[in-house]
């Protein structure tokens, strides 16, 4: 909005009226910029995080929307019990309002990503919903979470399949191999887009419920998230500039850096959200904030074609994500072939292992945090060991 305010009717206007060398017009030319606007994106969402969430979270109480603990859960997080959860409807309302004002909305990929982010927000939303109205910590039935995110990839790939189609998006169905410079330039992956479909539900969902793995700690979810979502934004802004992409070897498309603005706009939202949600947390982002990241990581990567990046990317969430079905797996199989299923962990997701061998709530996460940054290190480092 903020763009095409300033930009394409004041700067232009007043440019056509023959006021180009004004200073005050030179300086608008500033709003064109996908950098200016990613920076005071990231500043818009992290301002109206920490200027609202004092009233969310009072809201959030007067509401009695407190968090369930189940029972079979680490001792220590009863304390926990009513703390007010749901707070990732700041981080999603953020994150929204900031990339409508700063970002280009002719752009169809901003219009994807913010209808996906939003979806994955609604279905957290109702499971959030149900956990406070049922006082139990099983929300919405699995089957129809599932079917919902599926539904949201199954919008993602249309979208993609029917902008491509006509021509207003330069879309590939080609998987990009980190370090294979070749598979980014040339078709010699391209799979075509009914195989494709299958990638990105595999992708969205993962991702998806990865991060709302993760959100079992003050901090952790959220923390790992800015160092994630900050990584994305570099990655974006290199594949939607044809030099750089050009340079490092990435695929480039039109129109993809206006994603950099919402990728900025998710890390000042996090940042703001941090803020109270630190240990101890005034507040849980809940299902509602946990799916929309994880759904909007998978969304962005399928976006700038790094779908198989975000394992480095978004590391501690995969490894998150993989405990749980290492645990489960191999309880299945102990059982099976012993009659008594055994653990690989004490619990699972892994943070809970620790938290179980005694190490304390803050050490796990700033652990975790430094871990997220190699991985963020690591992925980056692809970007010329290709």
């Amino acid at each position: 909005m903020i763009y095409h305010i300033f930009y394409e009717w004041v700067f232009k206007s007043l440019s056509a009226g023959g006021g180009g060398e004004s200073y005050f017009v030179k300086a608008l030319n500033v709003f064109q910029y996908v950098t200016f606007r990613t920076a005071y994106a990231a500043v818009t969402a992290l301002l109206i995080s920490l200027l609202f969430g004092g009233r969310v979270i009072e809201a959030l109480r007067r509401l009695k929307v407190g968090q369930e603990i189940r029972e079979e859960g680490p001792q220590a997080h009863q304390a926990k019990r009513g703390t007010p959860t749901m707070g990732g409807v700041l981080i999603i309302g953020s994150v929204l309002i900031s990339t409508l004002l700063w970002a280009r909305l002719s752009s169809l990929y901003v219009w994807i990503i913010l209808v996906a982010t939003a979806g994955f927000a609604a279905i957290g939303f109702l499971d959030d919903y149900l956990k406070v109205a049922k006082r139990h910590n099983l929300g919405l039935q699995g089957r129809y979470k599932l079917a919902g995110q599926l539904a949201i990839a199954l919008f993602v790939w249309g979208a993609l399949f029917f902008f491509t189609y006509q021509g207003w998006a330069d879309y590939s169905w080609k998987l990009s191999l980190p370090f294979f410079k070749q598979t980014a330039l040339k078709d010699i992956t391209n799979i075509g887009p009914v195989l494709y479909l299958p990638f990105i539900a595999i992708v969205l969902l993962g991702f998806s419920n990865a991060v709302n793995l993760t959100d079992g700690l003050d901090g952790l979810a959220i923390s790992v998230t800015v160092i994630a979502m900050a990584t994305l934004t570099a990655f974006t802004y290199i594949s939607g500039d044809a030099r750089w992409a050009d340079y490092v070897g990435l695929e480039h498309q039109k129109e993809i850096g206006e994603l950099t603005i919402f990728c900025g706009a998710m890390v000042g939202a996090s940042l703001g959200f941090l803020w109270y949600n630190a240990p101890p947390a005034e507040v849980f982002m809940g299902d509602v904030g946990s799916l929309a990241i994880g759904g909007a990581i998978g969304t962005i990567g399928v976006l700038t074609k790094q779908e198989l990046i975000l394992v480095l990317v978004g590391g501690v969430y995969v490894v998150e994500a993989l405990s749980v079905t290492l645990q489960v797996t191999f309880f299945k199989f102990t059982k099976r072939q012993y009659g008594t299923g055994k653990r690989l962990f004490k619990m699972t997701p892994l943070h809970h292992h620790f938290e179980m061998s005694g190490w304390k709530e803050p050490k796990i996460v700033f652990r975790f945090l430094i871990i997220a940054i190699l991985f963020a290190l690591l992925s980056l480092s692809t970007l010329k060991l290709r």
